[in-house]
């Protein structure tokens, strides 16, 4: 059912029914990383604010919450985590702009699993921006240490080299001392293009948004979840034309969303929305020949 035809509220979380979600072999668990702010026009693009308002409210600076919301997923003698949040140990500037609230981080949300950091066998980044991937490193004394000492990192080599060296656009997106410690550490291991990473697990890149960003799609018996990651960062993104202004290539972007919106809604696929504060995962509809949240997900 389209949003339009429930709550009369937006501002609500609508996540569903609750429900334990194994897809062939894996299982799969959200997690949560923390919670943080961008500005609302930046997260729209061209769209008005009094379009996108009425999805997500902006505050006083016309920031809008988010949250980082990683994914857990289990099975094989693998305990696999999609994206880390942005960690912590920033300086005041960046806790100013960003209003990031880890109270609820990510350590504490695979406990609440029965997951140690040590336990993490694999790591995909979907891609190194620091509200995905900075969470892979933590302050020690002057430099930074693994917070998932035993995990492989699984990193696209286009966006790694990307990381590296950004444009003017997107420096700031990248925090380079948490993003080097993987290959110093031989803690990454780097792909080049879509692949299987274990049965019932792909990865599958896109380059509107950022050059060699990966989703994960997993998949067995007639069930298929996709982690969305910045290609729709929420359920309000899923319009074709609603394109975030931190896209590079925001021509491609849309390109990129249409066919896999137009297989998730012929095919009955999960989304899970990476950074959406009140809809973690849902069914894709159709509403006027637009695409629009279907039945909520709620791992």
């Amino acid at each position: 059912m389209p949003i339009s035809a429930q709550s009369p509220s937006p501002f609500v979380i609508r996540h569903g029914e609750r429900r334990e979600m194994r897809i062939g072999d894996w299982e799969v668990k959200p997690c949560l990383a923390g919670r943080f702010r961008l500005d609302g026009g930046a997260m729209f693009g061209v769209v008005p604010k009094t379009i996108w308002a009425k999805s997500i409210p902006a505050d006083d600076k016309n920031r809008i919450p988010m949250v980082m919301r990683p994914l857990l997923i289990a099975g094989r003698g693998k305990a696999i985590l999609v994206d880390v949040g942005a960690g912590s140990g920033y300086e005041e500037k960046y806790e100013t702009i960003y209003a990031f609230e880890d109270s609820e981080n990510l350590i504490l949300s695979l406990k609440t699993q029965g997951v140690q950091p040590e336990e993490v066998t694999d790591i995909v980044l979907t891609h190194l921006h620091f509200d995905h991937a900075a969470g892979v490193a933590a302050p020690s004394g002057d430099s930074w240490k693994l917070v998932f000492p035993n995990a492989v990192h699984h990193v696209q080599k286009a966006q790694y080299d990307h990381a590296l060296n950004p444009n003017p656009r997107d420096r700031a997106s990248y925090f380079r001392g948490r993003i080097e410690i993987l290959e110093r550490e031989n803690a990454v291991q780097f792909h080049e293009g879509d692949c299987t990473l274990y049965p019932g697990l792909d990865l599958v890149t896109a380059h509107g948004h950022t050059p060699a960003m990966q989703l994960v799609k997993v998949s067995g018996g007639d069930e298929t979840l996709l982690y969305c990651a910045d290609l729709i960062p929420t359920s309000a993104h899923l319009p074709i034309p609603y394109i975030m202004a931190y896209d590079l290539d925001p021509v491609l972007a849309m390109e990129e969303k249409e066919p896999i919106l137009d297989q998730a809604y012929r095919d009955r696929w999960i989304l899970y929305f990476e950074h959406d504060p009140f809809v973690m995962a849902c069914y894709v509809d159709k509403e006027n020949g637009k695409f629009v949240p279907g039945e909520y997900v709620n791992l």
